[in-house]
């Protein structure tokens, strides 16, 4: 039986990206490394936490995750340049939407699909495409916490950089009594890797 995971890099405060997010600014006004510098600086010493990040059978992420909201719904927008013509998800990606539209289909795999009927169809979904493999959860901040809120992760891997932000997205928030059982840690001086499995109420 598939599993729902979501792996995330925050700041010891609990933010995934600071204010004013948009198409140059995709996490906002903070520098564009100060969470993520282990993925970059030091990318051999965290190869099990990376290759987690994309290892499912499909995804879902949030309209933000997708794009800024002031390009995400254009026809010719189709997801962050950095990740290219080939996204790294190989899988289908399950987008949350505002409105229903037709998918697109990248290379390598990744088809974006629009879903407008919530976290919960877009579960079903991915769990239907993904057969016995996992289904990943992107993010953004929103969007965990409405799974997370409803019940719906199994595990949670955080990635915890050792820096405060102080406002923007923000995990947990109205996520009351949540409850988390620690499976694994591990890290180095720039980040502290938990993978949590999420207690069910």
């Amino acid at each position: 039986m598939n599993k729902v995971t979501c792996g995330i890099t925050m700041s010891l405060d609990a933010f995934v990206a600071g204010l004013n997010q948009s198409a140059e600014k995709p996490f906002g006004d903070i520098p564009e490394t100060i969470l993520h510098r282990w993925m970059f600086e030091e990318p051999e010493k965290h190869q099990a936490e990376l290759q987690a990040l994309t290892d499912a059978g499909a995804f879902i992420m949030g309209s933000n995750m997708y794009g800024p909201k002031e390009k995400r719904e254009s026809p010719d927008w189709k997801g962050w340049p950095q990740w290219g013509d080939n996204p790294p998800y190989h899988a289908p990606v399950f987008v949350l939407s505002h409105k229903q539209r037709d998918p697109i289909a990248m290379e390598g795999g990744t088809t974006y699909i629009f879903i407008a009927d919530g976290i919960e169809a877009a579960l079903a979904a991915a769990k239907e495409a993904a057969g016995q493999r996992n289904v990943a959860l992107m993010g953004g901040a929103n969007t965990i916490n409405q799974c997370l809120s409803a019940g719906l992760l199994d595990e949670l891997w955080l990635h915890i950089a050792p820096v405060t932000i102080g406002e923007g997205a923000r995990l947990f928030e109205n996520v009351p009594n949540l409850q988390l059982e620690p499976l694994e840690i591990s890290g180095t001086p720039l980040v502290t890797h938990i993978r949590y499995r999420v207690k069910k109420k």
